[in-house]
């Protein structure tokens, strides 16, 4: 075991590389060399400047083929372009072939946008890959968000902003940049790229460097394998292939026009159709759940304004089953994203925050679907998106709230109709009473702030409804917190309770987005610090999932906080995946941790929960002490082995 300690960041060998820092020639061997070491980030931006009017598997395959095609044929120089020579000094470690291939890939990006040609040298248009579909992976609602925004730049627009918040550049860098690659108004470009909505994260990297932006990590999924088995050795396929599917296109109600963004049907029979028929939905009654055996996501009735809208409905399902190559779609770990087996229960249809959502449970997932409130049904998938997170096994303690509209930093909730008041609260305020959270008549919430984890955590946003304490974790379903034992968890409403979650809040941004169910802390111990320093209290949090394995186990220790932060967040021990350290099965815990005192001398502390007899350390620090309590002294940078005995006689390790 060794202290943690903080590594300061390392600076990004990209980000700089202004075109003030290129040569006069640039030879093919060094514009190669760049183009190999920072492909993946050359395609990401020529993906991110392309126009987006295409499907995104083309404008993937664009976007290699203009970066590969960037290679200069012989040695290039950059006189005339209106670049100063290459500095000396520090600045002359940047590496002036990375800036010289950007900018030729900027130029082919911006000259396929003029043109309206995904790629400006033929043949061919793009690299081939035969018998798949490739596109990124599909992001959460901020990446569509985003994905949305730019869209709506034109190509000098989109450009000045990726070299800004991507590449980061400055403002006098950018211009100088555009104005090489041939933009004719770079000053106007930047103003277009300021004046862009975008949603929280895009001007820190945080979405554009997201897998959704991505061209190299990429998802593939068959064109039409069934069809391509059956007519491969035939020499007239392709015609023959076409010609069935336009056949099958102009059938009324089996087009692109009544499913929207779903890629054409694959198979029929009977449960697949009934999974595809809106009108086969299983609504509840507005009291259904009242007298429900129990009250779980079964028991939630239909609400919103477009329940009865049909073709909302069946566009709805007809994405599930067969999500188009345009469509982002996103999956809690471990959870499938096939279509249902048969017809599934409808929660919410309607417009929230000018998008059209649409809320479904098979009894096992929760599914969202969203369109575009202006662009309802397009045929090339624009705008849409599906979600898929995992519930089965949900009750009332886990079924109060789903989310059902992520926006700008902020995020509404859909709550079970057995929700009849919240409450916003801030985990880091465990004094605060908070405030009222509004619940519309649909059962919808005002907007909630999403907790933004960051070097500096001041809040952590929550909801409190009733005696249940719920957060955001960036998923459909809002994690439970809980505290106490692991066999007996109870809810966060005693103040011992709410001071310990107000110095664990922070820890949470480690689970997120990995399909956490709850998250329960328990105190396990409480230690006498050495030389009359106070004492310090440990702790474990356990963050279950709801796929069972890929539990998060993290023990910490809060000692008392310094510099009038009454709930500093506490130092982190040890973690640890998976295992049972912790949990119901196995309900005990051990820990340890270099201190250093205030008079400069390093301690080891080591603290057991009560089923813990004996601590033994081994390594660079040796001793061992009876009970479930141990201080040694120690220097920096030891390493310690612990082992608890426990009253049977059997050994147990320290988390992690």
């Amino acid at each position: 075991m060794k202290q943690q300690q903080a590594t300061p960041q390392r600076p990004d060998r990209t980000s700089p590389g202004s075109l003030e820092d290129i040569g006069d020639v640039i030879d093919v061997e060094q514009a190669e060399a760049a183009l190999v070491e920072h492909y993946p980030r050359l395609v990401r931006l020529a993906y991110l400047v392309l126009p987006p009017g295409q499907s995104r598997g083309r404008r993937v395959l664009a976007a290699h083929g203009v970066v590969q095609r960037t290679l200069p044929r012989q040695r290039s120089s950059t006189r005339g372009l209106g670049l100063p020579a290459q500095r000396a000094g520090t600045d002359a470690a940047i590496d002036p072939g990375y800036a010289f291939v950007r900018l030729r890939v900027l130029r082919a990006a911006l000259a396929a946008g003029r043109s309206r040609r995904w790629l400006p040298v033929p043949p061919p248009p793009f690299p081939q890959v035969w018998g798949l579909r490739l596109f990124p992976r599909s992001g959460g609602a901020d990446e569509l968000a985003l994905d949305q925004a730019l869209s709506a730049l034109s190509g000098p627009g989109r450009a000045a902003f990726v070299l800004r918040d991507l590449e980061r550049l400055s403002a006098p860098e950018t211009r100088r940049v555009l104005e090489a690659a041939g933009v004719a108004h770079p000053r106007a470009a930047l103003d277009e790229a300021e004046r862009a909505t975008t949603p929280a994260g895009s001007r820190d990297r945080s979405l554009l460097e997201s897998p959704e932006f991505d061209p190299c990590a990429l998802q593939a999924r068959p064109t039409d394998l069934i069809r391509r088995r059956q007519h491969g050795r035939a020499v007239l396929t392709a015609g023959v292939a076409v010609l069935v599917c336009g056949a099958l296109l102009g059938m009324p109600g089996d087009g692109w026009g009544p499913d929207g963004a779903a890629a054409p049907a694959y198979a029929r029979n009977a449960a697949s159709e009934a999974a595809l028929d809106p009108g086969k939905l299983v609504v509840s009654s507005a009291t259904a759940w009242k007298n429900a055996a129990r009250q779980d996501f079964s028991a939630w009735p239909a609400r919103g304004d477009r329940i009865h809208d049909k073709a909302l409905l069946r566009r709805a399902l007809a994405v599930w089953a067969r999500p188009g190559a345009g469509v982002p779609v996103s999956a809690t770990p471990g959870t499938p994203t096939g279509p249902a087996a048969g017809p599934a229960q409808l929660l919410f249809a309607g417009v929230v925050d000018h998008v059209v959502v649409v809320l479904l449970h098979d009894g096992l997932r929760v599914v969202r679907y969203a369109e575009a409130a202006d662009g309802e049904g397009q045929s090339d998938g624009t705008g849409a998106a599906v979600d898929f997170a995992r519930t089965d096994g949900a009750a009332a303690d886990s079924a109060s709230a789903l989310v059902v509209s992520r926006t700008q930093g902020n995020v509404r909730y859909l709550t079970a109709p057995w929700v009849k008041s919240a409450r916003l609260v801030d985990l880091l305020k465990p004094d605060a009473p908070g405030s009222r959270l509004r619940i519309g008549a649909d059962g919808t919430t005002d907007p909630v702030p999403t907790p933004r984890p960051a070097a500096t955590c001041t809040t952590w946003p929550a909801l409190r409804m009733g005696g249940r304490l719920l957060t955001d974790l960036g998923e459909l379903t809002p994690a439970r917190l809980t505290y106490g034992t692991p066999r007996k968890p109870g809810e966060v409403t005693a103040p011992r309770a709410r001071k310990a979650w107000a110095r664990t809040a922070c820890q949470l941004a480690a689970v997120r987005g990995q399909g956490v169910r709850a998250v329960n802390a328990w105190k396990f111990a409480h230690q006498p610090l050495p030389g009359g320093a106070g004492s310090a209290a440990w702790l474990c949090t356990r963050a279950e999932t709801w796929r069972g394995p890929g539990s998060r186990t993290m023990a910490q220790i809060q000692t008392p906080a310094a510099g009038g932060r009454p709930y500093a967040p506490g130092s982190v021990a040890a973690r640890a995946e998976g295992g049972t350290a912790c949990g119901p099965r196995a309900p005990r815990a051990l820990a340890g941790v270099l201190w250093k005192s205030a008079t400069g001398q390093w301690w080891l502390l080591a603290a057991g929960s009560s089923q813990i007899t004996s601590i033994t350390t081994t390594g660079d620090v040796h001793g061992q002490a009876p009970g479930r309590l141990l201080t040694l002294p120690a220097k920096s940078g030891d390493r310690a082995e612990l082992k608890g005995r426990l009253a049977n006689g059997k050994t147990v390790g320290a988390v992690g």
